[in-house]
């Protein structure tokens, strides 16, 4: 499988908005087994994006590496079985 260059987000625990340092990325909702289907979000030139899924507020932060996250803690990292 190819290697994951977009940035995945993921909120579990129920934040109302979550600050990232990434325009294009993936939410996953939940971390899995309770995940949404994974759906690609681009900001464009917008500053916040809603996912259609869990309905999660994702905020641009330029201060934030793609990574990152305010609150900390809401990014995922695939790990290949």
């Amino acid at each position: 499988m190819a290697d994951h260059k977009i940035p995945h987000y993921q909120n579990d625990a129920g934040h109302a908005a979550i600050e990232i340092g990434a325009r294009e990325f993936m939410c996953v909702g939940a971390n899995p087994p309770f995940d949404h289907p994974h759906v690609y979000l681009d900001m464009g030139a917008d500053s916040e994006k809603v996912c259609p899924y869990c309905s999660t507020l994702y905020k641009y932060n330029p201060a934030l590496g793609a990574g990152e996250t305010t609150p900390a803690g809401c990014s995922w990292d695939h790990q290949a079985a």
